[in-house]
This record gives structure tokens, C-alpha cells and sequence, in this order.
């Protein structure tokens, strides 16, 4: 039961991560959960992914959209497992003092901010608490809370993504998946996106609908640079007209389109002149310039992520002189702020177009980040990359699943601090224990709420190593403040 409450990465909601119980039968449509004589269900707690959590009158656990701890609701169930439910509010009888009115109003349908009835204090509180029990549950405790790093709760997200869809009667939907469904909802203002993007989704649904072949377009992406707002188009199919009016639609509004063509060979296209594309991170004597392409990855929030990186920062303390290896690098995100202060950097990446950009951004900033492409994931290749270049230091920003190869090299090679920014704090609990257990000690911990409104949260660790391969060789001031 260690992963109680997680989502499986499946097509359908579990609840349940770790316990991979195949669905048992179906529910029958809305029926209602029955716990108390009254037929009222009591919500115990909030899951990790944000669902309340309680348990029927059989003792059977059920997760409840919507639902907050201490609140009595009325509940529907939409999926019945073997060894839990899946459930949605149908009416709150006694509500939480932590209840917000949602400030979206497409709140009920969308399936993208499931955190909107949750106050903001109150979400931020359950991420801190997440980190921690996640990091209990591997034997490993937080001898203090983690730090929060948050900003803005509206109008944060820089990026997204909008679906495309042609009903049965010819008519466009253009927006984000539904609860629970792959049904589009319409979506004519998010109150999630930046100003510059959320003015758009009006003329783009409006554009959309006068395509003479919309089926062709698969989804669209907006992305906000410091050059301008950037459409991302992924048409499956050339088709001149269409192609004549969104080159039209680009010189009304003032935007930069460009547009991924074919189905299997897709190729990158420029629909207006080439852009290249940067944003700014914080660097320690000053703004550093961050460029990248449609398609590489970005963090959405350009707010938190500033101030992660000033965090990490601040942590480290003096890096001048030390040797750092940067692991899932991207474009330089983190890469460029550790050299800029004074760091001697090798970055890692798997994509090989992202180490050429990250290349040129070392370049562009006059920094000496030499950058290397491999694939991470491969045994071996991390324990090559510790006995080649034997950093005192490593940072690692890995995907969604995590570092585990990574953390049995370090634990196998240690050094003397290691610093990881996940955006999935179960596998960093995971990868965190490996280290624990092998010798390292937590300095730092930090969440990040980097998609408010939603369960999900990124997190950071600073780890320490007391006998690493290779000491400090500068005499600053170690991460945890002490003297070397």
C-alpha cells in the first residue's frame, strides 16, 4: 500500500500507484457511495494526487474528486476496482473552511487545474506534506520542513498545448481533455495562462473554424518567448489555403508560427521569418540569455523556475573553481547559472539538437560549459562519466522517471554533493533513499509550485556525501554554510 493515492500512468485513473489491481467491474453510472446510515460519505484526507480519500461502509478505500478533508459529501462512483473506488462529488452536505470557489469557469468540465476548490494556502501546504511522507515511506525524514518556492497563482503558464477536434457534425472544438475523458472541452478563457496567450484562444478557436481542412491539424501549441508569442502547428498534411491563412492570421495578431509537418517524418517549418527563440535566467551577476527551439523542453513557469534557480543558487554557496557534471542538462537551464558562478561544467543531454543549442548558449553567454550528448539511461554511461571527469559536484534534472541508474553510480562513486530537481516526488523519494542509504545526508529541500491549481508538484534536494571520491578544493564556503 506504499503508493496509496497515486495516479497509474495508465489511460484510465487508478488511484493507486504500485498496487496494479486489474479493474474488478464496471460501476454502474453515478451510483451513489453509501458509508453512514444517511448515505453520506466522510473524507478522511487528501491522496498525494489531490482526490479525498475515504472509506465506505465495507471498509473499502474510495478516492473522491473534489472532496476535502473533513468535508461530508455526497459521492458518485465512476469506477469500481477490486480493492478501491474511483468518485466524484455530487453534492458537498458539510463543507471545509479550506473550500475556494473556483476561479475558472470551466472548472466543472476541464480537466487541467483539479486543485481550483482547494485554497491556495491550502494546496501549498498538502505539497509540503507530500514530499515528506513520500520521503518518509522510504525511510527517509526531513530533520526540517522544505522550503516553499512559489509565486502567482494566475496567469503563470507561458506554454500549452490545445487539441483539435471535428465532431460527427462538422463542428471545431479547440481546448484541453476533459475529466475523466478524451472529450475536448471549448475553452475561451484560462485563467492559468499569461495574458498574451489567454487573449488568443478566442481567434484561434475563430481561426480554426474557417480551415477548409481542420481535420488536418492534429493540436496546436502557444508558447510565450522574449521574441513574442510563438503558434506551434502539427499538421499531419500540407494544404496551401490553410497554410495562406494562418501566415494571414499571424501578421493580424503579431505572432511567430511555425508548424510540424507529416505523420511519421515530421519536419520543422517556419510559416513566418526564423526565429530564434530565447528567454532569460537569473544568473548571479545578472540576466543570462536561455535560447531554444519548438519542441525542446521548457519549464511553463517562468516565474518558479527563476526562482529555483536562484535557490539552488543560494544553496551552493561558492562554486568558484569546482567541477560540476550536469545530468539531463535540456538547453542549459541550470548549466548556465553554475557556470556563470565560476563553476567548470560539463553538461550531459540525450537529445542531440538540445546539446547543440546548449552549445550556443554556452557560447552566446561567453560561459564554458562544455556540452556532451548521452543517453543516460544506458548501463554504464554514468560510471564512464564519474571515472572520466571526476566532479566534486552533480546536479541532475531528470524526467518524470526518474535517476535511478544515476543514484546507484553516485552511490557507488560518491561526490561530494549532488543536487536534484524532480518533477515527480515519488521516483525522488525512491532515488533519494538510494542516496540516503548509501551514505549521502539531505543539506536543503525545496517544492515548487510550479503548476498551482494542480496536484502536481517539483521538488529539490541538496545531498551531501561526507567521504567523496573528490573533496572540495576551494576553501568557500560549503552548501550547509560550515567551513570545508
Amino acid at each position: 500500500m506504499a503508493g496509496l493515492g497515486k495516479r497509474r500512468p495508465s489511460r484510465g485513473r487508478s488511484g493507486v500507484s504500485g498496487l496494479q489491481g486489474r479493474r474488478h467491474s464496471t460501476a454502474k453510472a453515478d451510483a451513489t457511495t453509501r458509508t453512514e446510515a444517511d448515505g453520506h460519505l466522510i473524507i478522511e484526507r487528501l491522496a498525494h494526487d489531490g482526490r479525498g480519500l475515504a472509506h465506505g461502509a465495507d471498509g473499502k478505500t474510495q478516492f473522491v474528486e473534489g472532496a476535502l478533508p473533513g468535508e461530508r459529501v455526497e459521492a458518485a462512483v465512476h469506477l469500481t476496482r477490486k480493492r478501491y473506488d474511483e468518485a466524484h462529488v455530487r453534492r458537498v452536505i458539510e463543507a471545509s473552511t479550506n473550500r475556494a470557489t473556483p476561479p475558472c469557469v470551466h472548472y466543472a468540465q476541464c480537466g487541467g487545474c483539479d486543485l481550483q476548490h482547494l485554497a491556495i494556502e491550502a494546496q501549498r501546504e498538502h505539497k509540503l506534506a507530500v514530499l515528506q511522507e513520500l520521503l518518509a515511506r522510504q525511510g527517509v525524514e526531513l530533520t526540517q520542513a522544505p522550503a516553499l518556492i512559489a509565486t502567482d497563482d494566475q496567469h503563470y503558464r507561458r506554454r500549452a498545448r490545445l487539441g483539435v477536434k471535428v465532431d460527427a457534425e462538422g463542428r471545431v472544438h479547440l481546448g484541453f481533455r476533459a475529466r475523466r475523458s478524451q472529450r475536448l472541452v471549448d475553452i475561451g478563457d484560462c485563467t492559468i495562462l499569461v495574458s498574451s496567450l489567454n487573449a488568443l484562444l478566442g481567434p484561434l478557436h475563430d481561426q480554426v473554424a474557417t480551415l477548409e481542412a481542420p481535420r488536418q491539424l492534429g493540436h496546436l501549441e502557444m508558447l510565450e518567448s522574449d521574441e513574442g508569442v510563438v503558434i506551434v502547428l502539427r499538421q499531419l498534411k500540407e494544404h496551401a489555403a490553410d497554410t495562406r491563412r494562418w501566415q494571414a492570421f499571424a501578421e493580424r495578431h503579431g505572432l511567430h508560427l511555425v508548424r510540424w509537418l507529416g505523420r511519421d517524418a515530421r519536419v520543422l517549418e517556419w510559416l513566418t521569418p526564423a526565429l530564434a527563440l530565447t528567454c532569460r535566467v537569473p544568473g548571479p551577476e545578472g540576466e543570462l540569455t536561455l535560447g531554444f527551439a519548438p519542441g525542446d523542453f521548457l519549464q511553463a513557469n517562468v516565474a518558479v523556475n527563476r526562482r529555483m534557480i536562484e535557490v539552488a543558487m543560494a544553496w551552493l554557496g561558492d562554486i568558484d573553481g569546482r567541477a560540476w557534471l550536469d545530468l539531463f542538462a535540456g538547453v542549459g537551464n541550470f548549466s548556465l547559472s553554475l557556470a556563470a558562478g565560476g563553476a567548470s561544467v560539463i553538461a550531459v543531454e540525450g537529445n542531440p539538437s538540445m546539446v547543440e543549442r546548449l552549445a550556443d548558449n554556452a557560447r552566446i553567454n561567453g560561459l564554458g560549459v562544455s556540452a556532451r550528448q548521452a543517453d543516460l539511461t544506458r548501463p554504464g554511461v554514468v560510471e564512464a562519466l564519474l571515472a572520466e571527469h571526476e566532479p566534486e559536484a552533480l546536479l541532475l534534472d531528470p524526467p518524470r522517471a526518474g535517476a535511478e541508474r544515476v543514484c546507484q553510480a553516485l552511490v557507488e562513486h560518491p561526490v561530494a554533493c549532488v543536487l536534484y530537481v524532480a518533477c515527480d516526488p515519488a521516483t525522488l523519494a525512491r532515488d533519494a533513499a538510494r542516496l540516503v542509504h548509501g551514505g549521502y545526508r539531505i543539506v536543503h529541500a525545496a517544492v515548487a509550485d510550479m503548476f498551482v491549481h494542480t496536484s502536481h508538484l517539483e521538488s529539490m534536494l541538496l545531498l551531501e556525501h561526507p567521504h567523496p571520491r573528490r573533496q572540495w578544493q576551494s576553501q568557500g564556503a560549503r552548501p550547509d554554510g560550515k567551513s570545508p
